[in-house]
């Protein structure tokens, strides 16, 4: 009998060593806890720290608000480009072609040092946003928004879209989203990052592969679908009676259970709290009573609470974001994850090649075409 063991899913295994994050007990960013981040911190301040290692000084801080505010631009070729890419295609598609498209204009393409992977993944965090406000605008017949050098990360990111400029509320609550989605240990999509960095392509090749994998419903495309759940319940009254039934016939619900956060999922538990506030500010609070309703069943009936997709769709809502925009608003955080992912699988290589275990036919004989039997 052979001793060799195979884990579905890698589950559980060790594939490789990180110094970027840790999601041992609670989810830390570079030793950080990230409930602290959320708390204290700022998306850009936690980009910073990813990708230098360091929370930043206040002078290194407000160089880096400004490289970033720099970086936005986007040559107009792309932006023409973007405007003839047929309606019906998905935002996750445009995005993920407009990011390759970027790579062909960026100066530094070639160089893989580790000063010009962080020069590029801070283009990435300035551009990113500038391609999924584009692409949202164009697709409505709307002029772009540009981005206000006095404003926030997550504040230009929602006037971009939205043409308005956010409440304070609306612009801490993104904020936070977009720190809670920037990093997360070996997930699907960083694994696939390391994967290609570990063959030596470009930092661009690992981010638009990254994206491809966040793009699946069972990954980043999973907040999209708890939206769709929200709306298909519909009123408070019909929480329960759907959510036993769906139970009952064996559905599966999005927004719950996690493969490593079986106790339950901490960021979701900072952003429910963001949703709320919003709830009750905006005078609405249907879907969050149809989310305890629907929360406290699935414990009770399958012991899996909340995870971090769950509060965030209900979020994006409040904040006035089409579902369409939900991922490649995650794309927009865990670019920073991702790239310093990059930079540290690059610094200290090995290709990453798992080997299989074969359940094909055994050993066979080849048999000429001709003395083959119908």
């Amino acid at each position: 009998m052979s001793s060799e063991q195979y884990f579905p899913g890698l589950e559980g295994v060790i594939a490789g060593e990180t110094a970027v994050s840790s999601i041992a007990g609670d989810l830390e960013y570079r030793g950080y806890s990230v409930t602290e981040l959320a708390d204290s911190s700022s998306f850009v301040e936690t980009a910073y720290l990813l990708l230098h290692g360091e929370l930043p000084t206040a002078e290194q801080l407000a160089d880096f608000k400004a490289i970033l505010i720099e970086s936005a631009e986007i040559d107009p070729a792309i932006y023409e480009f973007l405007k003839k890419i047929p309606l019906h295609v998905g935002a996750m598609d445009v995005l993920r072609t407009g990011i390759s498209m970027l790579a062909h204009f960026d100066p530094q393409l070639d160089d893989e040092s580790p000063s010009a992977n962080i020069a590029k993944a801070t283009r990435l965090l300035a551009q990113i946003p500038m391609l999924i406000a584009a692409r949202h605008r164009f697709r409505q017949g709307l002029e772009l928004v540009p981005p206000d050098p006095e404003g926030s990360f997550a504040g230009n990111l929602l006037q971009m879209i939205n043409g308005r400029e956010p409440s304070q509320s609306e612009e801490d609550a993104m904020d936070v989203s977009l720190i809670l989605y920037a990093e997360h240990e070996f997930n699907a999509s960083t694994f696939t990052a390391r994967v290609v960095t570990s063959t030596q392509s470009d930092l661009y090749s690992a981010i638009v592969a990254a994206v491809g994998a966040l793009k699946g419903p069972l990954h980043g495309g999973a907040n999209e679908r708890v939206l769709e759940v929200l709306e298909e319940v519909g009123t408070p009254e019909n929480a329960e009676p759907w959510v036993r039934h769906a139970l009952a016939t064996r559905r599966r619900i999005m927004g719950f259970g996690h493969r490593v956060y079986k106790d339950g999922d901490p960021r979701a538990v900072i952003l429910r709290d963001y949703c709320r506030s919003l709830a009750l500010e905006q005078g609405d609070t249907k879907f969050e009573l149809i989310a305890d309703t629907l929360e406290t069943v699935v414990r009770q009936e399958k012991g899996l609470p909340p995870n971090l997709d769950w509060p965030s769709a209900r979020l994006y809502r409040y904040l006035g974001l089409e579902v369409d925009l939900y991922t490649p608003l995650f794309v927009a955080s865990r670019v920073a994850g991702w790239s310093a992912h990059v930079i540290e699988q690059a610094g200290n290589n090995r290709l990453i090649r798992p080997v299989s275990r074969y359940i094909g036919h055994a050993t066979r004989t080849y048999v000429p075409l001709e003395e083959r039997e119908d």
